[in-house]
């Protein structure tokens, strides 16, 4: 068997009789950039691909969010119009008592009265506060100013509608009463 040996590749001969030698990296250049132009364009599609997919679970994140605070506020309108009842439910407790009643109708009303708090407290549904709280114009809805000296001014003496909260936001504002500071006697000479 005869070994074939490499020989180094002589250089051609052109039309006018020159020799060309033929570089590999000469034939590399332009494959090089074409590579480098492929390169780039797979790059702007990966930070493409990237970007899509972040602002798609980005989306899917806050539909969720908007979904479960939908979820959460979906019974605010049921228990608007409900709390009309309940008003009279204490409106007849509060003129029971104050005519002197204690029977079982009152007791029975007043039952009633309080398994509706209990059921609104389970879907979050809470009374504000506000009988010798600080006005908050947020939380309350002032009706009438009244002078005293006995509080501050500003300060709620009386609650004439209960206001309710449905997890930490206002559903139906307290109608209240607030001190009005006692104008001074002006002194005359």
């Amino acid at each position: 068997m005869s070994e074939a040996k490499a020989t180094p590749e002589k250089p051609q001969a052109t039309d006018n009789g020159q020799e060309q030698a033929q570089t590999p990296a000469a034939e590399a250049a332009p494959n090089l950039d074409e590579l480098r132009k492929k390169a780039a364009e797979r790059d702007q599609f990966l930070d493409l691909a990237q970007r899509t997919r972040a602002e798609f679970e980005n989306y899917q994140k806050r539909n969720q969010r908007d979904r479960d605070q939908e979820r959460q506020f979906m019974a605010g309108q049921f228990v608007l119009d409900i709390l009309p009842v309940l008003d009279n439910l204490e409106r007849a407790t509060a003129a029971a008592t104050q005519a002197g009643e204690k029977g079982p109708l009152v007791q029975g009303v007043g039952l009633v009265q309080q398994q509706f708090l209990d059921l609104l407290k389970r879907y979050g549904v809470t009374r504000i506060a506000a009988e010798g709280q600080p006005f908050d114009a947020s939380r309350h809805q002032a009706i009438v100013q009244q002078p005293t000296a006995d509080k501050p001014a500003n300060t709620v003496l009386h609650v004439v509608e209960q206001g309710y909260l449905l997890h930490d936001r206002v559903l139906r504002p307290a109608k209240v009463v607030v001190a009005q500071a006692m104008p001074q006697p002006s002194e005359e000479n």
